[in-house]
Formats: C-alpha cells, sequence, structure tokens
C-alpha cells in the first residue's frame, strides 16, 4: 500500500471511451473498509496500482453534457455498486449485479476492487459514472456535514449491514446472530436494532470489538472460546434455547480467530457453518460477507480452487433459507439516510468509533486496521470535515 501522485481524472470509462453521462467529485469523506483488507492481504486479487476506495463522499466539481439532475456543488453519497439503470438487473433493483458495469465479467462493477476496472475514491478526486442514476444527494449542505460520520456510511457498510438483516429476514422480535463485531457487523447490530429485533448477538474474538458492542447494549460471544457458539447462545436466551431467528455473515472468506483459542477451523466456510447450526428451522441467513475464487491466500487446497466444505447436508432438513452477495445499496440509502437525518439511529457514532484522517496517514491506517483496531478509519483528503486529527488511534488497536 503506497500513496501515488495521479493524473485529475478523465470523464473516460475504464477502457478510455469518455463518457457524457458520468461526474468528477473531489472526495470529502472515502473509508477504509474491511472489504479493503481482503486486497490488502492478499486474499482477493486485484492489479498492481489500482486505487482503492468504495465507499465515498463527494462535492460536484464537473458534469458530464449529458447530465441532468446532479449540479455542481452537491454533496452526494456514491453506492459502491457502479450501475447504469437500464439494464434489466439494474431496473429489477438488483443493482450489485449491473449488466454494463463489467465488460470482463459481464456484470457486476464496484469501485476500487477489480470489478470492472473503475478506480476508487481513497483521492483527492475520482468519477462516477451514470450520476444521475447512481448518486444520493444530500439536500441541505450544512445538515449532511454536521452529520457526516454517519452519512458517510451509506456508501457501503451500514446498507450492507441493514441488507444482510433485511434478507435473514429480521422483524419485531427477532433474535439474532450477527457474525462479526467489526464495522460492518456493528453496522448490522444498528440496523437489526431499527428494524425491532429483540436479542442481538453479535460473535468476534476480539475483545476490543466486542467492548464496543457490549457498551452499545447488545450481546457478545467469543467464537474463539473452548465454548462452542451455541452454547454461548443457549447462556444469552436460556435453557434449551440454542437456535436464533436469523444470522448474518459479516466475516467473509477472511475468517480468524475461530475455534478454541482461534487455531482451529480457520477456513473460509467456518462462519456460514456456525450459522447454520445456530439457526432455527425455517429460519434465514443474510450472507454479504465477502466470498470470491480469486483468492490467491486461500488457507485449504480446496479453498484456493474456489471451493467450499459446508456442513450443508446436515443443515438441510432445517429447510434454511440463505441469500449472498453484494448489497444493492441503492435498494435502502435513502431510506437509512432519512433515518439518520432524523436521529433515529444516534447509536451510530458511538457504535462505529470513527476517526477522521488525513490521506497521508491512510497507509499506516491499513496497518492499524489490520491488526485488530475497533476504530473506523474516515479519509478526509482536504480537510472539509473539519475533524481529521480528532481522535487518538494510539489508544485504538485492539
Amino acid at each position: 500500500m503506497a500513496l501515488q501522485n495521479q493524473d485529475y481524472p478523465k470523464l473516460q470509462d475504464p477502457q478510455g471511451r469518455k463518457i457524457e453521462h458520468g461526474v468528477i467529485l473531489k472526495i470529502v469523506t472515502t473509508n477504509i473498509c474491511g472489504s479493503d483488507l481482503h486486497i490488502y492481504n492478499g486474499r482477493f486479487a486485484a492489479p498492481g496500482g489500482m486505487l482503492m476506495g468504495h465507499e465515498n463522499t463527494g462535492e460536484v466539481v464537473e458534469v458530464g453534457a449529458h447530465v441532468e439532475r446532479v449540479k455542481v456543488g452537491d454533496i452526494c453519497s456514491v453506492p459502491f455498486n457502479v450501475a447504469c439503470g437500464t439494464c434489466r438487473n439494474c431496473r429489477e433493483r438488483h443493482t450489485e449485479v449491473c449488466l454494463n458495469a463489467n465488460e470482463e465479467l459481464g456484470f457486476c462493477g464496484a469501485y476500487g476492487f477489480n470489478l470492472g476496472g473503475w478506480q476508487g475514491g481513497q483521492a483527492e478526486y475520482m468519477l462516477v459514472p451514470w450520476a444521475d442514476f447512481q448518486l444520493l444527494r444530500f439536500l441541505d449542505r450544512d445538515q449532511a456535514m454536521e452529520k457526516i460520520r454517519d452519512l458517510t456510511l451509506l456508501s457501503d457498510i451500514l446498507p450492507t449491514g441493514y441488507h444482510g438483516c433485511v434478507e435473514a429476514r429480521v422483524g419485531t422480535g427477532s433474535t439474532v446472530y450477527i457474525a462479526g463485531a467489526g464495522p460492518v457487523g456493528r453496522c448490522a447490530a444498528a440496523s437489526a436494532q431499527l428494524l425491532g429485533a429483540s436479542c442481538i448477538i453479535v460473535g468476534d474474538s476480539n475483545p476490543a470489538r466486542r467492548e464496543l458492542v457490549t457498551q452499545a447494549g447488545y450481546e457478545v460471544v467469543d467464537p474463539s472460546s473452548a465454548t462452542p457458539v451455541a452454547d454461548q447462545i443457549e447462556a444469552i436466551l436460556g435453557t434449551g434455547s440454542r437456535w436464533v431467528d436469523a444470522a448474518v455473515d459479516c466475516v467473509g472468506l477472511e475468517c480468524h480467530g475461530n475455534g478454541p483459542n482461534g487455531c482451529s477451523h480457520n477456513v473460509e466456510e467456518a462462519v456460514i457453518n456456525t450459522m447454520m447450526e445456530v439457526i432455527r428451522p425455517a429460519g434465514a441467513m443474510g450472507i454479504p460477507g465477502v466470498y470470491t475464487d480469486q483468492d490467491p491466500g486461500a488457507p485449504t487446497d480446496l479453498n484456493k480452487q474456489g471451493l467450499m466444505a459446508l456442513g450443508f447436508p446436515g443443515a438441510w432438513v432445517k429447510s434454511p433459507s440463505f441469500t449472498a452477495g453484494q448489497c444493492p445499496v441503492m435498494r435502502y440509502n435513502r431510506e437509512l439516510m432519512m433515518a439518520i437525518l432524523w436521529d433515529r439511529m444516534p447509536y451510530l457514532t458511538p457504535l462505529l468509533n470513527t476517526e477522521v484522517i488525513s490521506l497521508d496517514d491512510a497507509v499506516d491506517a491499513y496497518e492499524v486496521f489490520r491488526d485488530g483496531s475497533p476504530k473506523k478509519f474516515v479519509i478526509d483528503p482536504h480537510g472539509m470535515t473539519g475533524l481529521v486529527g480528532t481522535g487518538d488511534r494510539s489508544q485504538s488497536a485492539g
């Protein structure tokens, strides 16, 4: 990971063709995501020199000739899914698998993620294509900047956590198990609360992250404990209650700290197998955690082939259901924006434990985040938020 000097972006697609439906954004905030760590750790193949960053919020500074609704000066959230708005999948609200955003694969585009060649936004400026369709505008600039710590989450992790809960059918009174207490898992816990869940249980081997979750009023389990997760859940729910209504995977392929002392079962399928064990018969699972067959650092020969040893045969009799894949951010981001603006999620800021940093500090922040920090690192390249340096990263490592 290194800082690079790059040219100011052009209104061109990854193949170099001019596009008039795009805009150039001056980045206000761009976040470091757990999914970025998959690339950083060599667990998701990416070309050298690729610009990172798929959690972006920016101010429009240039518009293409075909852009009609987005104006210079607008502050907007950028969904991490690149989507055209006109293909069959986009029209069906499956913007996570747009058919025009990735010419090599044929579907599924994303910024800074080796999916379609779209460069990321961990930079001073970035290109956003199909801007009229994609961008979520914040109509009140002053209000947006006041709440930017929370609004910056709309580009990915808050909709992703919410999507996992929706696909797991979380509703009023649900009991929920969320695998992972990183920023996405914490957003999933906040989303489960917004959706009306009763008991929200978050599993993580990192004690600093578990502490954040506990302080927010949620229950925690430790998957690295010698006590199985199902037994820990039973201790929370009561004797004979080893199952939850819903389970959400906020870990993905880079599972670690699973099994006694974190030394066993460190394979890609560990989280999904645990969820199949703890879900009730006819329960549902949401799996927005990242999995890929482009994993050169996979822990087993089977995983390196893009395959997993799922305990599905034993779980089949439970009639479980699950939905996997990227979150279609545009399905949820406006509603979640309104929940933030009207203070329906006031617990987000302390739960996410956000630290705003400069672009110069981004390389160091990647290392700190990789080492287990309970922080959510937000990069402010231009100092527009006035929040750079307001946290103490030296005290954040878990």
